[in-house]
């Protein structure tokens, strides 16, 4: 075996030392731009935009709600103006026809003029003609306003999450009513006549409605956690809230039993 030579170690296969001035290895690397910072920007104002567009949405709810309660008012003042006025027609023809039964008894005891008076009170029949031709016309009037008004109440009613006659039915069919739960986002349902031994027992659950799915925040008495969540899973995909206030009764019933 030869002796281990100095010009065969790995010091022969180094590069010469260099000055501290020569460039670096790494500055002759390519730069490489990931360009996180436009993703970031990108980002930030996408975040924004989704923000400003949700907040959009909850402003213009609340306008629609506001103003569809405004409408509502208006709608009921009117009707109750339209009812005052028929009202009032209604007593002016009154008024007017024991004027005309007045007038014909004056008539038949003044036989000197019976011509004139004849001629009067056809003139106020004729005039008692127009005013009910009037009302006639002023009740259909109000009878094609308020269609129309009950026509865009049923669109509205259409696109809420609750249909009124229905739960109106629901309501009476299953002994129960609808309480505010101090939000309004939140609907408290009490239930009644659950126990033939107490039929003043009652039975509520807080149910949350400020998104699509439906969700439940408190239940008295205490209810399976896990039978309850079924149900609403259930709701959820169905939409078939009736269905889901008949089941939460047999739920209640179970737990007060």
């Amino acid at each position: 075996m030869s002796a281990f030579e100095p010009s065969l170690s790995t010091s022969g296969m180094r590069p010469p030392l260099t000055s501290a001035d020569a460039p670096s290895m790494a500055d002759s690397l390519p730069s490489i731009n990931f360009g996180f910072e436009d993703l970031r920007s990108r980002m930030a104002q996408f975040t924004a935009r989704f923000d400003a567009f949700i907040e959009r949405g909850r402003k213009q709810v609340l306008e629609e709600r506001n103003q569809f309660k405004i409408g509502l008012v208006e709608m009921q003042e009117d009707e109750r103006m339209r009812q005052r006025d028929i009202e009032i027609l209604n007593l002016k023809a009154q008024t007017h026809e024991q004027t005309l039964q007045k007038e014909a008894a004056e008539a038949a005891e003044m036989h000197a003029a019976i011509s004139s008076v004849e001629l009067e009170r056809a003139a106020r029949l004729a005039k008692r003609d127009r005013l009910k031709q009037q009302i006639d016309e002023t009740q259909k009037a109000i009878a094609q306003k308020t269609e129309a008004q009950k026509a865009h109440s049923r669109y509205l009613d259409a696109q809420s999450r609750l249909n009124v006659p229905e739960l109106d039915f629901w309501q009476d069919y299953l002994c129960m009513r609808i309480e505010g739960a101090g939000r309004e986002d939140r609907l408290k349902f009490v239930y009644t006549h659950l126990l033939e031994k107490d039929w003043e027992a009652e039975a509520w659950f807080e149910l949350g409605t400020a998104n699509r799915d439906y969700e439940v925040f408190h239940t008295r008495p205490k209810v399976d956690r896990d039978a309850l969540n079924r149900e609403l899973d259930l709701v959820n995909e169905d939409r078939d809230f009736g269905a889901f206030l008949k089941r939460v009764r047999k739920l209640f019933v179970e737990a007060l039993k």
